[in-house]
Parts: C-alpha cells; structure tokens; sequence
C-alpha cells in the first residue's frame, strides 16, 4: 500500500529548508554588515527592518547571520553526538559481556549528572570559540542516543543470519560496518534530528547565560544582549523577541521531523 505522507514531517522538512537556505544565502539576504556600527536604538522602518542594538548594528542582518551559526552549532553537535554514540553501541551491543557492562555504567553515571552545570563546567575550562561549544555539548549529550541504540545492535547480533556470519569467522568490523549500520539509520536519522534541537536549545541557554561563541553572531548570543542592555524595560519587543521566535521555530521543525522518524518505525 502506498504511505501516506505525514503533513507535520512535510511542516519539519520545510522550516529546516527555510532556515538552510538563510543560513547559506545571508550574505545576500542580510543588508548590513552584522558588525557594522551606526545609531544606536532606532525603531523598525524600511532601512532597518528590526531597528538597531544599542551599538547600531542592524538587528535584522544579525539575525540572518545568526541562523548560520546556530545551525552550524546544532548539526555539528549532532553529528559528533551520533558518532560517539554510535560507536559505543556497536562495541556494547556486539561484543558484550565486560565491554557493554563497562559501557553501560558510563552511561548510567553520565545521565546521572545534570547535564547543563557540567556543559557550563567544560565550557569554563576550555578556549572560548565554536569548536569548544560544540564539544561541550556532544560531551554530556550522547548518553540517551548510546543507549538506544545499544538496544537495537543487541536485538540485531540475536538474528541468525549475523550469528551465521560470526560462525563463519568474518571479523567484527565488517558484520558492524555491512549490517548492523544499514539497521540502525532510521534510528540514527531520529537521534540526529533530536539531537540538532537539544544541541541548539543548550547552545541559546548558554549564550544567553554569556558562555556562548564570543565575537559570533548566534541567536542566543542576540539574546544574551538584548536582555542585558534592558531592551524589556525600554520596551523594544523587535530587539529581544525575533530570536526568541526563530529558535522555538527551527526546534520545532527539527522535533516534528524527528518525532516522525520515530512513528514511523512504530
């Protein structure tokens, strides 16, 4: 039978689209340099579609140029997530005994310790910059893909076919790269999408907190001066409000597509 298409997984697809495309093309969409200093304060108008900051800088541009950054963030934490976690589970899940014990109680530990005190923890003892960020938050961020996944590789080592496989002598590397892999990228694709939403959400909590990406334009890092240049009290709801709605949009559409992976392997 033919699938029906799912209208929230077409809704998430379309707002990570829109926001790829901003992040590639902001050089042509963002009319300022984000950088740029001009007159503090200024309302929105045809010339400035979202007013200034308080140092003049054209909020709009810092936006657009904003969206690269934080999604760079998000899918590069992902990805570093995916491969630690991965890599874990197919150790655990196929070889066992000591290997998945040890394992699973780094993993039990890990998810035991609140995980933005120590992201804030490594981000302090380590140089300031993207890279930092991005391995502070792939650190305490594993644990719950590790996890799943482990699962799976378990129930897949148990089908005859991979025990036939082991029997014959073919080496382990091979069985994890030919067959437990291909198994495991729905999973993955879902882990990945949840993953980009948490990485960006923790990233925005600690740029607004001032531990972000120092000299780069992110949405929390708009955030964090919005708020600490009194824009609530002086009432400038296109300074503080923007970034606050392109980061719940951009989790959402990241959610909606992995709250779909997961439906449909059900």
């Amino acid at each position: 039978m033919r699938k029906k298409h799912n209208p929230a997984a077409i809704a998430g697809w379309c707002i990570i689209l829109a926001f790829c495309l901003i992040a590639i093309f902001a050089d042509f969409i963002a009319p300022y340099d984000p950088s740029e200093l001009g007159t503090a304060y200024l309302k929105p108008s045809a010339e400035h579609l979202l007013g200034t900051n308080d140092l003049g800088q054209d909020i709009f541009s810092e936006m657009v140029y904003g969206t690269r950054v934080s999604l760079l963030l998000g899918v590069f934490s992902a990805l570093l997530v995916s491969l630690i976690g991965t890599a874990l589970a197919l150790i655990a899940g196929y070889f066992g005994g000591t290997a998945d014990k040890t394992i699973c109680a780094v993993i039990d530990v890990a998810m035991a310790v609140p995980s933005l005190p120590l992201t804030m923890l490594l981000i302090a003892y380590l140089k300031s910059g993207m890279f930092s960020l991005i391995l502070a938050i792939s650190i305490t961020a594993w644990t719950g893909t590790a996890r799943i996944l482990r699962t799976r590789v378990k129930q897949i080592c148990e089908l005859p076919y991979i025990k036939i496989e082991k029997a014959m002598g073919v080496s382990a590397p091979v069985i994890m790269v030919r067959h437990i892999l291909p198994n495991l990228k729905d999973i993955l694709l879902t882990r990945m999408a949840l993953s980009v939403s948490g990485a960006m959400t923790t990233e925005s909590g600690l740029s607004f907190l001032g531990l972000g990406t120092y000299g780069q334009k992110s949405w929390g890092n708009i955030l964090h001066f919005a708020f600490f240049r009194n824009s609530i009290l002086r009432k400038q709801i296109w300074w503080y409000l923007p970034p606050i709605i392109c980061i719940s949009v951009a989790v959402m559409g990241f959610m909606l597509v992995g709250y779909y992976g997961r439906q449909r392997r059900e």
